[in-house]
């Protein structure tokens, strides 16, 4: 399996300072502050980075999932919402919710519930987050 590669920099201090993140293969390259993690500033920051990719690790292994069942999704949608709070003399990403909906024709809404459910449990991305408390809201579209 390959390995896969970001790389970050950072000048000056925390509050002043300012830096780039970009991702190994070009996809993606941003800018990052205090501003734009801790309040509403410009830029990106790491836990929408990391709510990123668990939305797409997430809607992969739910899709891989239903497929697994026999159902073929026509579509899966997931926005993931990371939490950043302050915890102790720190920070702690507490919460990821998973928002996601899918459109799967001949399931019921039981089974649904059952495969995004081991999809939250099973995707590398959630057991690599195994510390922060992770919510999934799925919605089964017609």
């Amino acid at each position: 399996m390959p390995v896969r590669t970001a790389n970050a920099f950072w000048e000056g201090d925390l509050k002043g300072g300012k830096g780039r993140m970009k991702f190994g293969n070009g996809a993606f390259e941003g800018q990052y502050s205090f501003s734009s993690r801790f309040e509403e500033g410009t830029g990106t920051n790491p836990e929408e980075l990391i709510a990123a990719a668990h939305a797409g690790c997430f809607s992969m292994a739910f899709s891989s999932g239903l497929a697994k069942a026999g159902f073929t999704p026509t579509r899966v949608s997931t926005t993931a919402k990371a939490t950043l709070e302050k915890v102790g003399e720190g920070f702690k990403i507490t919460t990821i919710e998973l928002d996601t909906q899918g459109q799967v024709p001949n399931i019921d809404a039981a089974k649904f519930q059952e495969i995004a459910e081991g999809a939250k449990k099973n995707c590398p991305v959630s057991q690599a987050l195994a510390g922060v408390n992770i919510k999934l809201n799925a919605k089964l579209v017609k």
